[in-house]
Order: structure tokens, then C-alpha cells, then sequence
């Protein structure tokens, strides 16, 4: 990070602490506002090593649907309070769900155990559905659902001490909220997802940035969250239009053919070309302007 930038970033990295706890509403998430365009979200449950209970599986897709809707807001970025990012699943809260579904047989069980799962994904899910970017700063231990979460954010930067676990078959299960289908998107090698899902070892920052888990490491938590504000401005200060078109058409492209999401870009900027932002854009480029000395229209 640019020396003139990092006093003020770090200025605004302590202006994020979750040391006022969770933010009402919710009860296990902390969210503000370091910048006018900027949402920062970050699991509150320092004492519990933030692990997820039930509240949090249902105040995630509250928070990520009102952040969808909220014109301000442009990138998100997302964190974990305390001393680690998440330690997963919070068995003993969530036990009754798991090991007690409701039913009168089989059949019915299986149905509620099924909506049950169906709930517990659209909590990830409802990140990659956002359009706005999310850039998760990943400190300390990332174990079993803390995988599923980043693996559906857009941006992964960590610690040089995080680490990641895929920890389910641990605990007797395979992993159904996002990891087995997500991760090999986004890690290249189909061998190491398998090791990882079958093993459940650890795997340590230096190896995650060599594989593609994550894009950026940092010595400490203070410097990778005013390193995740830095990126976060700089995305914040382009076209809203072009940046959440974007992401919208790099999911689309990751599900289907090349053809298919070439049509599916296609019909898209048909409507999405007919924008002043274009225009501004190129204005600025000619004239050698920042982006963020130019002003975008809310999305």
C-alpha cells in the first residue's frame, strides 16, 4: 500500500473494529460503513470463535439481500472479529436441526432435512447473488463452513497465519452448502480439492495463494484490512453499471458454454451500453482522470 494512503486506511481500518458488537438487528453480525460506497460486514461472535449458529445462517441472506437493494452501497468487504476469521459450524447450536429433524417417517424426514439444507445454502449463495463485489480478509483459522463462505465471495485476500479446513468429513458428513461445488471452480487442480475434502488437513496461506484459494497475503490482520479497503475503493470508484455487469457475466460464464454466456453478454450490453457512464469513462481516460474524480450515478 502507497505510504500517503496508509495512515487514512488504517485510520478507517480501526473505524471498522466490531468492538461495539453485533450491529441491531442482527445478533451475530457487524455491519458499517468505512466509506459512502464501501459496506463492511464481519461475524460477531469473537467468544464463540464466530462459530455459525442458527441465527447467523438467517441473518446472512437478510444482510446480503438489503445490501442488494441498497443504491449506496458498491463492494463489500467481509471479515471475522477476534482472534479468527470463523471456526465453522456451531454444532451444539444447530444439533436439533441436524440430529433431531422433524417427521413422522422416512419419507417426511427426508423432506424437512432437505428444506433444511436448501436454507443452509441460499446463506452463501445469497453472496454470489449480490451483485456487488465481496472481498473476504480471511485471518487465522477458515474451517468447514467458513470454506463454503469464501469460496462464494469474489475477492479472497488472507494472513500470512490463516489457514483453511475442509473439515466435514471429520465430522461425519460431506459438505452441502457450497465447498464441494465451489472449490473446484476456483482452485485449477481437481487432485488437491479431492485431498483436501478427503484428508480434511490443513492447508496454510502460502500454499492457498499458490493454488489460487486466495490472490494476496499480508503480514497481519490490520494491514490486509486496509489493504481490502484499498482494493475495495479502487472498485468502488468505477462504473457501477460496468463493475455488477461484470460479475453478473463472470458467474453466468463459470455455469455454462463459451457460447452460451458470449449470447448471455451479448443480449446483456445491448441494453447496458446505452449508459452515460460509458461516456464519462472515456472522457476520463482522454483527459488522464481518476476515475474517482468522476461522478457515477447510484445502480
Amino acid at each position: 500500500i502507497k505510504n500517503a494512503l496508509l495512515i487514512p486506511l488504517m485510520n478507517a481500518v480501526r473505524g471498522m473494529s466490531s468492538s461495539g458488537g453485533p450491529t441491531p438487528p442482527f445478533t451475530t453480525l457487524s455491519v458499517s460503513r468505512p466509506a459512502e460506497t464501501i459496506t463492511h460486514v464481519e461475524i460477531c461472535r469473537p467468544e464463540k470463535r464466530n462459530a455459525m449458529n442458527k441465527a447467523f445462517w438467517l441473518e446472512m441472506v437478510d444482510c446480503f439481500n438489503q445490501i442488494t437493494e441498497d443504491s449506496e452501497c458498491r463492494v463489500v468487504v467481509f471479515s471475522g472479529a477476534g482472534k479468527l476469521f470463523t471456526s465453522g459450524i456451531d454444532l451444539m447450536g444447530m444439533a436439533s436441526d441436524i440430529l433431531q429433524p422433524e417427521g413422522d417417517d422416512t419419507a417426511r424426514i427426508s423432506w424437512n432435512v432437505r428444506r433444511i439444507i436448501t436454507k443452509y445454502q441460499e446463506t452463501f449463495s445469497v453472496i454470489e447473488k449480490c451483485p456487488k463485489p465481496v472481498i473476504v480478509a480471511i485471518h487465522g483459522a477458515c474451517i468447514g463452513g467458513g470454506v463454503d463462505l469464501i469460496t462464494a465471495c469474489d475477492i479472497r485476500l488472507c494472513t500470512q497465519d490463516a489457514w483453511f479446513q475442509v473439515k466435514e468429513v471429520d465430522i461425519g458428513l460431506a459438505a452441502d452448502v457450497g465447498t464441494l461445488q465451489r472449490l473446484p471452480r476456483v482452485i485449477g487442480s481437481r487432485s488437491l480439492v479431492n485431498e483436501l475434502a478427503f484428508t480434511a488437513r490443513k492447508m496454510y496461506a502460502d500454499e492457498a495463494k499458490s493454488c489460487g484459494l486466495v490472490s494476496r497475503i499480508f503480514p497481519d490482520k490490520d494491514t490486509m484490512m486496509a489493504g481490502a479497503l484499498e482494493m475495495a475503493g479502487e472498485i468502488a470508484s468505477k462504473s457501477p453499471v460496468a463493475v455488477q455487469g461484470t460479475k453478473v457475466n463472470l458467474i453466468y460464464s463459470r455455469d455454462h458454454s463459451v457460447p452460451e454466456a458470449l449470447n448471455y453478454i451479448n443480449t446483456w450490453n445491448m441494453s447496458m451500453l446505452q449508459t452515460q457512464d460509458l461516456m464519462k469513462s472515456a472522457q476520463a481516460a482522454m483527459e488522464k482522470k481518476s476515475l474517482k474524480d468522476i461522478t457515477f450515478s447510484k445502480l
